[in-house]
C-alpha cells in the first residue's frame, strides 16, 4: 500500500551517520577495569545473568548529587553513581595518582553532532526534491498504485495517521462501522509505519467482523503473524460465516501463542464441538449423496424399491439447509438436470422436490440453479401432461419467485448474504417465460392453469400501500394479449390452445387482479384500450370464428374486470352478435353466445336490456333445445334475470311460481350424476341466483339429496363452482348485510310514492335459524372446510368473504357451536381471519370470538393454532368495529389470558393493552365490564404489573373506584384485579389510600357485601395491605374494618374466614390488637 520508494541519498546518509555514531560509542565504552579507572565517570553497557541488557550512562545523573560523579558499576546490576571515596574503595585505586581522564562531553562532540545534523537535513531536502520530480515525470503511476478515496469518505480527510485512527475508534464506538472502516482505510493510504499498519488492519478486521465480512483479516496477520487479536477476530468471522475448518486453525494458533488464555481455550472447545457435530452429520451424508445419485441414474435400477427410497431420501435431505448446501456443492444441480432429462415422472418429481429444498429462501442458489438448468427449461416443465410433475414444477417456480422477490426487497441480498447483481431482472425473465408459455402450442391445460396461478400470486402488489406497481404495468404491456388469448379459448372442441374448465376463470381472476392493481385513470384507460383493440382484431375481418373468439373474450372480461367487459359490450355490433348467435343451430356457437348473455346480465342496466330483448329468446332455447348443455345455460340466464330484484319481495321479474319451477329443474340437474361436473356447475350457478327467493331457500334446504350433491361438487376438482356454492349458502343463511329500515323513513317513502323494499315473510329470524340447523345436519361445515383448504386462484378474496359470512351465521346460536367445532370449523376460520377482504376477515374473527367465548379454546384450537387466534381477536378491538364485536373480542381475550403466560405475552405483543384500557372507560356497561375482566387476567403478567406500578397514571385509581360501583359484575372484576395486583406488588398497597379518600368505604362495602365472591376479594385486599406495612395495618385496625374482620373470622369456614383471620393474626403480630381471653 502506498508508493514503492527507491533507496536514495537519504537512506545512504542515514546509514553513514549511524555507522559513525556506532563507531564513536564503541570507542567511548570501556572494556576492562583499567579502562574504567581511566574513565571513572562512564558506566558501560552490561547484561545480567538472565540476559537482560542495561544501557550505559554518565555520572552524575539528574537524580544524583553533584558529588556522586563516579560510576560504581559493581554495586548494582545496571550500574550506579557514587562519590570519589566510594569509587576508590571499591576499585582499590588512587585517582589523584592517575592522569586526568579525557573530557567526552566538551565542545568537540557537540560540534560534531551539529555538523551531522546539518548533513542529515541537507540529505532529506535533496531526497524530497528527487521525490517531487519523480511525481511530475510519472503521474499515471501514482494514480494507478495509490488507491482513491471515496467521495463518502472525504469529510474524514486528515494529515495525521494517528488522528484518523482516533476518528475511526470514535466512529466504531458509536456503531458507525462503515465510517470507521473508511477512516482506517484512509490512514493506511497516508503511508503508516508497519507497526501502525498492523494495528489499522486489525481495526479494519473488527469492522468487517461487525459487518459480517472478513476480507482484510489476512492483511493484518500478514503484517504480524503473531498478532493474536487478529487471529482471534478472524476465527470469529470465519465461524459466523460457517467456515469452521478455517476458524479452528486460527484458534489453535492463538492457543499456541498464549496457552494460558482462557478465552481462547473456551472458544476452541466450543468450535471443536460444532465441528464434531458437523462432521458427524456430514459423514452420514457425504457418501450417501453420491450413492443416491448413482442409484437414481443407474438404468438397471429402473422402477425398483431401492430407487424409490433413494429419491425420498434425497428430498428429505434437501429440506435441511445443510443438506441442501451439500447437494448443491456436490454438483447436485447438474445431476438433478440429468434426472429431469430422463422424462420418467418419478425421477422428475424427485428432482423437482429436491430443487425446491435447494432454492428455498436462498437467492444465490436460486440464480445458480436457473443458470445451470435454464429459465426456459424450468418453465417448460409446467407444460408436461403429467399433473403431479406440473404441480411440482409450479411449486418450484413459486419458491424461486419468493427467493428473488425477497432479494429485491432486501437490497439484492439473499439469506446467505451473497450479492446478486439484479434479482429484478431474473424475476422479469421468469415472468416473461411464463407469459410465453400461455400461448405455446403443445402445453397441457393443467400447465397453462399453473402458469396463470403463478402470475396471480407473483405479479400484483400484496398491499395497496406499496406504491410500486411497475411489475403489473410491465405484464400488461408485454402479456395482456396472451392472457386474453387464453381467456378467449374454448374447451370443446379443442382449439389450438389446450385449456381446462378452470382456465378461463383463472384468466379472468388474473385480469381482475391486474386491473385492481392499477393506480390511476391513465393506467386503466390503457388497459381498456388494449382489451378493445384485441377484441376488435378478432371481431372485424376474421369471419364467424373471429366473432366467436371475440365474444368468448368479452365473457372472460365480464367474469373478471367487469368495467372492461361492459365497455367491450358497447363496441359496435358485439351485443347484437350475441343475441343473433343465441339462435344459431351450431351447439358451440350457442354455448358461447348464451354464456356471454348470462355474464352480461350481471349489472342492473344490462339485466333490464336483456329482460326486454332476450328473455323470450332464452325461454325458447330452454324449451326447444335438445342439448342439456344449452338448456341448462339458458336456464341459468333466466335464473339470473329472475333474481334481478335481489331480496326485495316486492320486485318480481317473473310470474308467481316461475322461480320455484326453475329452482326445481336446477336441483334435478344438480343431482344427476350422469352429467359432467362442468355442466352441473351451471345448475349451482342458477341456484346461487334463485336462492334470493325465500321460497326457493326453504325448498332447497329440505332437499337432502340436492344438499349432498352440492357439497360433493364443492369437494370435486371443479374449482370454478366454489363461488356459486358460497353464494347459495350465503343466501340460505341470510348472512348478507341487511339493515332494518327506519319506520319513519318507510312512511315518508310511501307518502312520496317511492318504492319501499319488502322482506319476504320466510326471511324472518325463526326461519333462518331453522335453515341453519338443517344445513348443519347435512354436513355444511365439513364441505366449507374443504373449500377453505383449496389451493386454487378460484378461492378469491370475495369467495373467502362469503365463506366467512356463512361461518358467522352458523355459530350465531350457542347450541350450534359445538357442531361447528366438531366438524373442523375452528381450524378453517383461522386462515379466513388472516387473509381476504377486510369485511371477510372481520366476520371470520367475530366467529372465532364466539367460539372462544363458549368453548374451551385449548380443545377448539389445539396445539399452536391457539396462538394464531390472538391477532384476529385483537383486530376486533379497533374503533371501526361495532360495539358487539368489541365486546365479544374482549370476552374471548379474557378467556385466552386466563390460560397461560405465553398467551398473555402474545396478547401483549399484539399491542392490545392500550385498546383494552381505552374500553375500560367505555360508557356501555357491558363493554366496560368485559375490558376490566380482561385486564384482571392480564394483570398476572409482569409487564402489566409494571404499568400499574409506574408513577403518574390513574390505572390503580380506576380499579379502586370500580370496586365501589353499583354494577356487581364490574365490582367483581375490578376487585379481583385489585386483589391480584396487591398480592404480586405489595408496593401498590401503600398507594391505595392516596388515589381516593373513599378507599376505606369501598373496602368496607366489599367486606359487607352479601356476595361471597366480593367478600373474598375484599378480604384478600385487606390482608395484602395488612401484610405490606405496619402503618397500613394500624390505619385499618383503627377503623370499622377491625369489627368487620372479627365478625367474618368467626363466620362459616371458608376462604373469607381464613383471609379475615390471617389479617387479624398479622395485626396481633404487629402488637396493634390483642387476642381475646378465649383465644379468638
Amino acid at each position: 500500500m502506498g508508493f514503492q520508494k527507491r533507496p536514495g541519498s537519504l537512506l545512504t546518509g542515514l546509514s553513514t551517520g549511524l555507522l559513525l555514531l556506532f563507531s564513536w560509542t564503541t570507542l567511548a565504552q570501556p572494556t576492562s577495569l583499567s579502562a574504567l579507572v581511566h574513565y571513572p565517570h562512564l558506566c558501560q553497557t552490561s547484561w545480567d545473568a538472565d540476559g537482560r541488557r542495561y544501557s550505559g550512562f554518565f555520572c552524575p545523573r539528574l537524580t544524583d548529587t553533584p558529588e556522586e560523579a563516579y560510576c560504581c558499576h559493581l554495586l548494582a546490576a545496571g550500574g550506579s553513581c557514587c562519590t570519589r571515596a566510594e569509587f576508590e574503595a571499591l576499585y582499590q585505586v588512587n585517582l589523584s595518582a592517575l592522569e586526568p581522564p579525557p573530557i567526552l562531553r566538551g565542545p568537540g562532540p557537540l560540534l560534531a553532532l551539529g555538523l551531522y545534523s546539518l548533513l542529515l537535513l541537507a540529505l532529506m531536502t535533496a531526497d524530497f526534491v528527487h521525490f517531487c520530480r519523480g511525481r511530475g515525470r510519472d503521474p499515471g503511476r501514482g494514480s494507478q498504485e495509490r488507491p482513491s478515496v471515496s467521495s463518502a469518505a472525504r469529510p474524514l480527510q486528515a494529515n495525521s495517521v494517528e488522528q484518523l485512527r482516533k476518528d475511526g475508534n470514535e466512529l466504531f464506538k458509536c456503531g458507525d462501522y462503515e465510517g470507521a472502516l473508511t477512516a482506517y482505510t484512509q490512514a493506511l493510504d497516508l503511508g503508516a509505519t508497519p507497526q501502525d499498519q498492523a494495528v489499522l488492519h486489525r481495526n479494519r478486521a473488527a469492522c468487517h467482523l461487525k459487518l459480517v465480512r472478513d476480507s482484510c483479516l489476512c492483511s493484518a496477520i500478514d503484517k504480524d503473524g503473531g498478532d493474536v487479536k487478529a487471529l482471534y477476530r478472524r476465527s470469529q468471522a470465519l465461524e459466523k460465516l460457517g467456515r469452521l475448518d478455517q476458524a479452528v486453525l486460527d484458534l489453535q494458533r492463538c492457543v499456541s501463542l498464549e496457552p494460558k488464555n482462557k478465552v481462547f481455550q473456551e472458544a476452541l472447545r466450543n468450535i471443536a464441538g460444532q465441528i464434531q457435530e458437523k462432521v458427524r452429520y456430514m459423514s452420514s451424508t457425504d457418501a450417501k449423496v453420491e450413492q443416491m445419485f448413482q442409484i437414481l441414474l443407474d438404468p438397471q435400477e429402473k422402477g425398483t424399491e431401492k430407487k424409490q427410497k433413494a429419491s425420498q431420501n434425497l428430498v428429505v435431505l434437501a429440506r435441511e439447509d445443510a443438506g441442501a448446501e451439500k447437494i448443491f456443492r456436490s454438483n447436485g444441480v447438474q445431476l438433478l438436470q440429468r434426472l429431469l432429462d430422463t422424462g420418467e415422472p418419478d425421477l422428475m418429481l424427485a428432482a423437482l422436490r429436491t430443487l425446491v429444498g435447494i432454492c428455498s429462501e436462498h437467492q444465490s442458489r436460486t440464480v445458480a440453479t436457473l443458470s445451470v438448468l435454464g429459465t426456459r427449461r424450468v418453465v417448460s416443465i409446467l407444460g408436461v401432461e403429467n399433473q403431479a410433475v406440473s404441480l411440482a414444477a409450479c411449486h418450484l417456480l413459486q419458491v424461486m419467485f419468493d427467493a428473488l422477490k425477497e432479494g429485491v426487497k432486501k437490497g439484492f441480498r439473499g439469506k446467505e448474504g451473497a450479492i446478486i447483481v439484479d434479482p429484478a431482472r431474473e424475476l422479469k425473465v421468469l415472468i416473461s417465460n411464463l407469459l410465453e408459455l400461455l400461448t405455446e402450442v403443445g402445453v397441457s391445460g393443467q400447465g397453462r392453469d399453473n402458469a396463470l396461478t403463478l402470475l396471480i400470486k407473483v405479479v400484483p402488489r400484496k398491499s395497496p400501500k406499496d406504491p410500486n406497481n411497475s411489475l403489473t404495468l410491465w405484464v400488461i404491456d408485454q402479456g395482456l394479449k396472451k392472457i386474453l388469448e387464453v381467456g378467449g379459448s374454448v374447451q370443446d372442441p379443442p382449439g389450438e390452445l389446450t385449456v381446462t374448465a378452470n382456465s378461463r376463470m383463472s384468466a379472468s381472476i388474473l385480469l381482475s387482479k391486474l386491473f385492481d392493481d392499477l393506480r390511476c385513470d391513465a393506467e386503466r384507460e390503457n388497459f381498456h384500450r388494449l382489451c378493445e383493440n384485441y377484441i376488435k382484431s378478432w371481431f372485424e375481418g376474421q369471419g364467424l370464428a373471429g366473432k366467436l373468439r371475440a365474444i368468448q373474450t368479452v365473457s372472460c372480461l365480464l367474469q373478471g374486470p367487469c368495467d372492461a367487459g361492459n365497455r367491450a359490450l358497447e363496441l359496435n355490433g358485439v351485443m347484437e352478435s350475441v343475441i343473433a348467435l343465441c339462435a344459431s343451430e351450431q351447439e358451440e356457437e350457442q354455448l358461447v353466445a348464451v354464456e356471454a348473455l348470462i355474464h352480461a346480465a350481471g349489472k342492473a342496466k344490462r339485466a333490464s336490456f336483456i329482460t326486454a330483448n332476450g328473455v323470450s329468446l332464452l325461454k325458447d332455447l330452454y324449451k326447444r333445445s335438445e342439448k342439456d348443455r344449452i338448456r341448462i345455460r339458458a336456464l341459468v340466464g333466466l335464473c339470473k334475470l329472475g333474481s334481478a330484484g335481489g331480496t326485495d319481495f316486492s320486485m318480481k321479474q317473473f310470474a308467481e311460481g316461475s322461480t320455484l319451477k326453475l329452482a326445481k329443474q336446477c336441483r334435478k340437474w344438480l343431482c344427476n350424476d350422469q352429467m359432467d361436473a362442468g355442466t352441473r356447475r351451471w345448475a349451482v350457478e342458477g341456484l346461487a341466483y334463485l336462492t334470493f327467493d325465500a321460497d326457493v331457500k326453504e325448498e332447497f334446504v329440505e332437499d337432502e339429496a340436492a344438499l349432498k350433491a352440492l357439497f360433493q361438487l364443492s369437494k370435486s376438482e371443479e374449482r370454478s363452482v366454489l363461488f356459486a356454492v358460497a353464494s347459495a349458502l350465503v343466501n340460505c343463511t341470510n348472512s348478507y348485510d341487511y339493515e332494518e329500515p327506519d319506520p319513519k323513513m318507510v312512511e315518508l317513502a310511501k307518502y312520496a310514492k317511492q318504492h319501499v323494499p319488502e322482506q319476504h315473510p320466510k326471511d324472518k329470524p325463526s326461519f333462518v335459524r331453522a335453515r341453519v340447523k338443517k344445513l348443519l345436519a347435512a354436513g355444511v361445515v365439513s364441505a366449507m372446510t374443504c373449500m377453505v383448504k383449496t389451493e386454487s386462484p378460484v378461492l378469491t378474496s370475495s369467495c373467502r368473504e362469503l365463506l366467512s359470512r356463512v361461518f358467522l351465521a352458523l355459530v350465531e346460536e350457542v347450541e350450534d357451536r359445538g357442531t361447528v367445532v366438531a366438524q373442523g370449523g375452528g381450524k378453517a376460520l383461522i386462515p379466513l381471519a388472516l387473509e381476504g377482504t377486510d369485511v371477510g376477515q372481520t366476520k371470520a374473527a367475530q366467529a372465532l370470538a364466539k367460539l372462544t367465548i363458549t368453548s374451551n379454546p385449548e380443545m377448539t384450537f389445539p396445539g399452536e393454532r391457539i396462538y394464531e387466534v390472538v391477532r384476529p381477536l385483537v383486530s376486533l378491538l379497533h374503533l371501526n368495529c361495532s360495539g358487539l364485536q368489541n365486546f365479544e373480542a374482549l370476552m374471548a381475550l379474557t378467556n385466552l389470558a386466563g390460560i397461560s403466560e405465553r398467551l398473555r405475552q402474545k396478547i401483549l405483543k399484539e399491542k392490545a393493552v392500550p385498546m383494552i384500557e381505552g374500553y375500560m372507560f367505555e360508557e356501555h356497561e357491558m363493554i366496560r365490564r368485559a375490558a376490566t375482566e380482561c385486564m384482571c387476567n392480564l394483570a398476572m403478567s409482569k409487564e402489566v404489573q409494571d404499568l400499574f406500578e409506574a408513577t403518574g397514571n390513574d390505572r390503580l385509581k380506576l380499579l379502586v373506584l370500580y370496586s365501589g360501583e353499583d354494577d356487581e359484575l364490574l365490582r367483581r372484576a375490578a376487585a379481583g384485579g385489585l386483589a391480584m395486583l396487591t398480592s404480586m406488588r405489595p408496593s401498590l398497597c401503600s398507594r391505595i389510600p392516596q388515589v381516593t379518600t373513599h378507599w376505606l368505604e369501598i373496602l368496607q362495602a366489599l367486606l359487607l357485601s352479601p356476595n361471597q365472591e366480593l367478600q373474598h376479594r375484599g378480604a384478600v385486599v385487606v390482608l395484602n395491605m395488612v401484610e405490606a406495612s405496619r402503618e397500613m395495618a394500624s390505619t385499618l385496625m383503627e377503623s370499622e374494618v377491625l369489627e368487620i374482620l372479627s365478625v367474618l373470622a368467626k363466620g362459616k369456614e371458608g376462604p373469607v374466614a381464613r383471609a379475615a383471620a390471617a389479617s387479624l393474626g398479622k395485626a396481633v403480630e404487629y402488637g396493634l390488637i390483642k387476642p381475646s381471653q378465649d383465644g379468638e
